[in-house]
C-alpha cells in the first residue's frame, strides 16, 4: 500500500498499529474507532460481542450492558485459578475548544510523538482502552500461556460506574481480579477512594439588561485540567473558581449585570475553561477593564510555576441579550461558590501522600433564570465523603439552591494480606530489582464496588504510564505499555493453583 497516499487519519492509525506489542496496539486502534462516550456504548458494546464471537468464545451481556468473554485454560494450566481481567469500555470525550470533532461518529485521531501517543485536540481514551485492548489482545492470542480467563468490560465507569453498581456476578467463578485502570506503571493499588455526585438547581431572579449597556465576554482558558481524582493534589487551577473570584472582584468595584457562565465540561475532570457574558454601562467599560486585567494578573502571577497557557481574555461581543441575575441574586451565587470547598479537604494519616477526600467543582452554567452546577466528592473513608458532601450541600442550599446527591459509590479498602499482591510484588523485584509502589489511589476505581458482588475475589490494579487522563493531553507511554505487558504475561504464568 502507498503511504503516501493515504489521509492524515490512516497514516497515524498505522503509526500506532506499527508500536509494540502489536497486538495490543493494534486492538486500541481498532477500539479507538468506535464511538464509546459514556452512557453511548451501544456501539462498543457490540463491538465486543463481535470480537468474542469471532473468536468463538462464550459472550455474555449482562441486564445492564456489561460484556463478559470466557476463554478457557491454555494447555497445561487448567489446575491454576481462574482469573477475572478487568476493564470499562467508556471512555471521556473531551476536546480543546478551538478543536473540529464529532465524538458521536468520528474515531479518535491518534498521533505517535517520540516515547508517547496523544490525539489531535481530544482525549486519547487510553483511559481504559489500554486495559481493554490488553485484554482483547489476550483472548484473541494463540501462544500466551494462561489459566482460564472471564473478561469483564464494564459500562458507565466515568459518569457513575453504573455497569460495576449493576453488575451480575452470577458471570463469574474466578478467585483473582486484575483492573487494569491505573496510571504509573510502578505501582500496585489496593485501594482507591469513593465517590459521590451533587448536582444543584436554583431559578434566579432576574432584571432587564441597561438599554445601552456594553456587552462582554469573559474567559478562562488553557488550564491544564486533568482527572479530579489522580491530579486534585497537584495544584492546577480550577476555571469555574478562578471565573468566580474575577466576577466577585469585579462587582466589588465596577458595577455590571451578570447574563450568563458556562464552565468546565465534565464531573470528573478538572475544569479547563470558563466564559461568562456581562453587561456594564458604557462610561464604566474602561474600569471594568483594568479591574479584570488587575485580578487576572493576580491569579496569572499565584499560578505562573503551574498553569503556563494560562489566558484570561475580555472582549466585546454582539450577542442578543434581554435579561440578566437581579442585583442581590448574583451577590448570593458568587458567595455561594466562593465558599465551596474545591481541591484537597484532607490528606490521610494513615497511608503517606494519600488524598483522602477531595472536591471538585467540575460544572457550572448560569443562563436565563437557572443556576445549576456539578461536583464531585470523593474520599477513601466513607465518614470524611459523607462530611464533605455535607458541606457542599449546606453552601448551596443556604441560597436556596435544590441540591441533589447520587451516584454514591464506595472505596476500596487495602488488603495488606493479598496473595495476588504478594505474587506481583515479588515478581516486579525480581524483575527490575526495586520496589514496587503499593498504594492506594484517590481515584474512583470499580474495585471497590465488584468487591461487594465478589466478596471472596482477590484484587489488584495496575496499568501503564498515562498522563493527563481526562484531558485533551492525555498521552500513554509506548515504552511502558511494554513493560506494563511483559509484566503482566508474567504474571499470568504464576498465578497458583485452585
Amino acid at each position: 500500500m502507498d503511504r503516501k497516499n493515504l489521509s492524515i487519519f490512516e497514516r497515524q492509525i498505522m503509526s500506532v498499529r506499527d508500536l509494540e506489542p502489536k497486538a495490543l496496539w493494534n486492538h486500541f486502534a481498532d477500539l479507538n474507532a468506535v464511538p464509546r462516550a459514556s452512557k453511548k456504548e451501544e456501539q462498543v458494546i457490540e463491538f465486543m460481542m463481535n470480537f468474542g464471537f469471532e473468536l468463538g468464545l462464550e459472550v455474555i451481556k449482562d441486564g445492564i450492558g456489561n460484556v463478559v468473554i470466557k476463554k478457557p485454560a491454555s494447555s497445561g494450566m487448567e489446575t491454576r485459578k481462574t482469573i477475572i481481567l478487568q476493564s470499562h469500555l467508556d471512555m471521556v470525550h473531551q476536546k480543546n475548544s478551538d478543536t473540529i470533532f464529532d465524538f458521536d461518529h468520528q474515531g479518535i485521531d491518534m498521533i505517535v510523538e517520540g516515547d508517547w501517543v496523544r490525539a489531535s485536540g481530544t482525549t486519547l481514551g487510553s483511559d481504559n482502552g489500554i486495559g481493554v485492548a490488553t485484554i482483547m489482545a489476550m483472548l484473541a492470542s494463540t501462544d500466551i500461556d494462561h489459566p482460564a480467563i472471564e473478561a469483564m468490560f464494564t459500562i458507565d465507569e466515568e459518569t457513575g460506574m453504573t455497569g460495576a453498581i449493576q453488575l451480575d456476578p452470577s458471570n463469574f467463578s474466578g478467585e483473582i481480579l486484575l483492573n487494569l485502570d491505573t496510571e504509573d506503571d510502578d505501582e500496585l493499588s489496593i485501594g482507591c477512594a469513593g465517590g459521590i455526585d451533587t448536582n444543584t438547581s436554583y431559578k434566579y431572579k432576574k432584571e432587564p439588561v441597561n438599554s445601552d449597556a456594553v456587552i462582554l465576554e469573559l474567559s478562562v482558558k488553557g488550564l491544564m485540567g486533568g482527572h479530579s481524582g489522580m491530579d486534585i493534589d497537584k495544584g492546577r487551577g480550577n476555571a469555574n473558581k478562578f471565573m468566580n473570584r474575577t466576577l466577585y472582584h469585579l462587582f466589588s468595584t465596577v458595577e455590571y449585570q451578570l447574563i450568563s457562565i458556562d464552565g468546565g465540561s465534565l464531573r470528573n475532570a478538572i475544569p479547563r475553561e470558563s466564559v461568562a457574558i456581562i453587561a456594564v454601562d458604557k462610561d464604566a467599560v474602561t474600569p471594568l477593564i483594568a479591574e479584570f486585567q488587575k485580578i487576572s494578573d493576580i491569579i496569572s502571577t499565584e499560578f505562573r510555576s503551574i498553569e503556563f497557557e494560562l489566558k484570561c481574555t475580555i472582549n466585546e461581543v454582539s450577542v442578543e441579550v434581554d435579561y440578566a441575575v437581579e442585583h442581590g441574586e448574583l451577590y448570593k451565587i458568587l458567595n455561594a461558590i466562593y465558599s465551596l470547598q474545591n481541591g484537597v479537604y484532607r490528606m490521610s494519616p494513615d497511608i503517606e501522600g494519600l488524598v483522602e477526600a477531595s472536591s471538585s467543582l467540575a460544572r457550572v452554567i448560569l443562563h436565563n433564570g437557572s443556576f445549576d452546577t456539578q461536583s464531585l466528592q470523593r474520599s477513601s473513608v466513607e465518614s470524611t465523603k459523607d462530611d464533605l458532601a455535607n458541606t457542599i450541600r449546606a453552601a448551596f442550599e443556604s441560597i436556596g439552591c435544590v441540591v441533589v446527591q447520587s451516584g454514591d459509590y464506595p472505596g476500596w479498602q487495602p488488603n495488606k494480606d493479598s496473595v495476588i499482591l504478594d505474587i506481583m510484588a515479588n515478581l516486579y523485584r525480581e524483575r527490575y530489582n526495586e520496589e514496587p509502589k503499593v498504594k492506594a489511589c484517590h481515584a474512583g476505581l470499580e474495585c471497590g464496588i465488584l468487591l461487594k458482588h465478589l466478596p471472596d475475589v482477590d484484587m489488584i490494579s495496575f496499568g501503564p504510564n498515562i498522563r493527563a487522563a481526562h484531558s485533551p493531553d492525555e498521552k500513554c507511554q509506548i515504552s511502558s505499555v511494554q513493560k506494563y505487558w511483559g509484566y503482566l504475561l508474567a504474571v499470568l504464568e504464576q498465578i497458583p493453583t485452585k
